[in-house]
């Protein structure tokens, strides 16, 4: 027992002096399949499911995952399509197909009570044959004839996938020793010019990728002819992100798209002409560009000054190709922000455009049509749920279009619509995983540290709080111009609202509730204010009464992973646990882990001292410290996360370790950044982070609760 005590201050007192001399001593921790980084992880993982599953949790926590896995594989979910020619397609996971089936029917079908569905390739079967872990990541069938078929699968759930002809006649994949089209494993995309003609962007081979992992080139590959003889269209610089290639197929055109990315939120777009030549579109940088019928659609991310008139950031314009080509600028415009308003999305049919415009957190449904040369706008019902998701059923080939329907408490509703007609058909309705009268949803704002209104919901039972605060759950993301929006879930309700709990969900700054200006408010050295607004939110629910700090758990994933772990270290008293999932926490080196490079426009560059001066005052890794008692900490990820390293998670369980805080480790071996990758793993995941929850924050209490 001396010789361990002993053995382990002297690792101790070696880890000091290696910070003490600005070293970095978990740095093998990054060596994603490294014998030691995976032992080391093995024993996380090992002492996580005993405190988590072992003794007295033990039966507990397997029912806790049994109900959850049967959400997870329940039948009676949504099958949301896309039309291909004839059939509509739709992938399906289920208890008996944990992989998924990627299956078809025809609309006809599709409408129908109880809509027949033909297997087109089994997922599962296929990774049994080929004794590879399979991920679905989706098809890029050529159109209008839907025979062939690009598809995308990924080992274990990861960004980088394979790329495999498929033939739809046949239902197999097309050898490349018959000519079909195969890319080994890489990050990239790839896009039909036609039958016999691909644009690739993928890993050629050395200098070919960014500084990110991302492609830089885009050639035009032809049909038998070797991958390094494909001709370059496009190059771009090894510090850009990325190049990408798409098209959008309207009527018999077919409008071929080069995207550059500069910057995560900035570049160039070229369109493929005839004779293979690119077109240019000048237009502002970080600015988008897409074509509908015979116009360009164009969505500003900052303002746009031409002549003595000047387009809003957050604008949707217009303008006829034709129009744009002569070098018009004359646009219409689709939409224009209010302070309290934006764009949440939009896509084309054959002949309308059809948008989700939030205001104030709230969702409605908006209509663009272009007839006899005039714009139309007209706001469609969509009642009044909380969430609205609307995709074209088959792009612009068709006016078909399905919407989504769902809030805190009500179950999600898939409908289908057709343009110029007012009613829309229900199509399928998720059942009630659990019994949502009991619970109420408010909508209410906290005061941010330089008095900013930060919008969040809540939902909680009906009724008075409890005198001693009521085990509340804060989850957040505030970054790249994603939206916190309400939506139903039967694991949140099952492990959580079923059993008394309060959740909370938090529009911060950074995020895309309120347009580019409300995400660029937190971007790069204002990054603190997206933490400061979260703080702010969890002040205000102590301050109302709703909970505090010993039943007050936050959760967040990814960036959100970050965020949670930079509250925990700035603010530990406000808290009683803490998930953090998939995070980045080690923002010294996160540009040059895996994808980290990309997000510098996000979080600014700590190469650049001005700009590390103010990401050290609060990456989590360098600020964590054994001054203040942290609270419980479980943290999440998967080693086949090729977006957000796993060292991220590693090394920072490490350091809390090191410092005696209280932390768990979860690490699932595939997933990706997703965390897990068949229903099983996404229950016990749900099941170990829930179980963490309730254990820390709905037993009792000692302390006095907060005035």
């Amino acid at each position: 027992m001396r010789a361990l005590a002993a053995a382990l201050l002297l690792q101790l007192s070696g880890l000091c002096s290696a910070q003490a001399n600005g070293e970095d001593p978990y740095l093998w921790l990054e060596e994603v399949q490294g014998e030691r980084a995976l032992s080391w992880v093995q024993g996380q993982n090992e002492a996580t499911l005993a405190a988590l599953q072992g003794g007295p949790q033990a039966s507990k926590h397997s029912a806790l995952s049994q109900s959850l896995a049967e959400v997870l594989a329940s039948p009676k979910r949504l099958a949301h399509a896309q039309q291909m020619g004839g059939y509509l397609y739709n992938f399906w996971r289920d208890a008996a197909h944990p992989r998924g089936l990627w299956r078809r029917t025809t609309l006809a079908s599709y409408r129908s009570a109880a809509p027949q569905w033909e297997t087109v390739l089994d997922v599962d079967r296929l990774s049994q044959e080929e004794g590879a872990p399979w991920v679905w990541g989706g098809a890029n069938c050529l159109l209008p004839q839907t025979q062939r078929c690009l598809l995308t699968l990924s080992r274990g759930g990861g960004d980088a996938h394979v790329l495999r002809e498929f033939d739809l006649g046949t239902r197999r994949f097309v050898a490349p020793a018959s000519g079909g089209f195969a890319l080994p494993e890489a990050k990239g995309s790839a896009s039909w010019v036609d039958r016999n003609t691909l644009s690739v962007a993928t890993d050629f081979g050395a200098g070919s990728m960014t500084d990110s992992g991302y492609p830089r080139q885009v050639k035009l590959w032809k049909r038998g002819q070797p991958l390094a003889q494909a001709r370059l269209l496009f190059e771009a610089a090894p510090q850009d992100v990325s190049v990408w290639t798409w098209a959008e197929q309207i009527g018999q055109e077919r409008v071929h798209v080069i995207e550059r990315r500069t910057s995560f939120f900035a570049g160039e777009q070229h369109v493929l002409q005839k004779d293979g030549r690119l077109q240019a579109l000048s237009k502002p940088a970080d600015a988008s560009m897409s074509p509908f019928a015979d116009q360009w659609l164009i969505e500003l991310r900052s303002d746009w000054k031409l002549g003595d008139k000047t387009h809003a950031a957050g604008s949707l314009l217009a303008i006829a190709r034709a129009d744009w080509a002569a070098g018009k600028r004359q646009f219409h415009t689709l939409f224009k922000p209010t302070p309290r308003s934006s764009l949440q999305s939009h896509v084309a049919t054959r002949s309308a455009v059809l948008g989700v415009r939030m205001e104030d957190a709230r969702q409605q449904l908006v209509q663009w049509r272009y007839q006899k040369g005039q714009w139309q706008e007209a706001l469609l019902p969509a009642g009044d749920l909380g969430s609205l998701s609307v995709s074209a059923l088959a792009g612009q080939q068709a006016d078909h279009y399905l919407l989504t329907r769902s809030d805190f408490l009500t179950p999600a509703r898939l409908e289908l619509g057709e343009v110029g007609r007012a009613e829309r058909q229900l199509l399928q309705a998720l059942p009630e995983f659990f019994d949502a009268g009991t619970h109420e949803v408010q909508q209410l704002q906290a005061r941010s540290k330089d008095g900013t209104a930060v919008p969040y919901f809540i939902v909680k039972p009906r009724g008075d709080m409890p005198k001693d605060g009521a085990p509340t759950l804060l989850y957040g993301y505030g970054g790249f111009e994603i939206s916190m929006k309400p939506s139903y879930s039967g694991i949140l309700g099952r492990a959580w609202l079923s059993h008394g709990g309060v959740y909370v969900l938090a529009n911060l700054r950074g995020g895309g509730e309120f347009g580019p200006r409300w995400h660029q408010s937190a971007q790069r050295e204002h990054r603190q204010r997206s933490f400061d607004d979260f703080i702010a939110v969890a002040e205000d629910l102590i301050q109302r009464g709703i909970t505090r700090p010993a039943r007050l758990g936050i959760m967040g994933g990814s960036l959100g992973g970050l965020l949670t772990s930079v509250a925990m270290v700035q603010r530990p008293e406000l808290f009683g646990a803490v998930v953090s999932q998939v995070p980045l926490t080690d923002m010294r080196r996160y540009h040059r882990m895996l994808a980290g490079a990309s997000w510098i426009e996000e979080y600014g560059n700590p190469d650049i001292p001005e700009q590390w001066a103010t990401i050290s005052r609060y990456s989590p890794y360098q600020n964590a410290s054994a001054a203040k008692p942290y609270p419980k900490v479980l943290y999440t990820s998967s080693t086949l996360d090729d977006r957000v390293h796993p060292g991220h998670a590693r090394k920072m369980v490490a350091r809390l370790q090191e410092l005696g805080q209280p932390v768990l480790y979860w690490e699932n071996r595939e997933g990706g950044h997703a965390g897990a990758s068949t229903p099983a793993q996404q229950a016990q995941l749900w099941a170990l982070s829930y179980g963490f929850l309730r254990e820390q924050l709905m037993g009792p209490k000692p302390g006095p609760a907060s005035p």
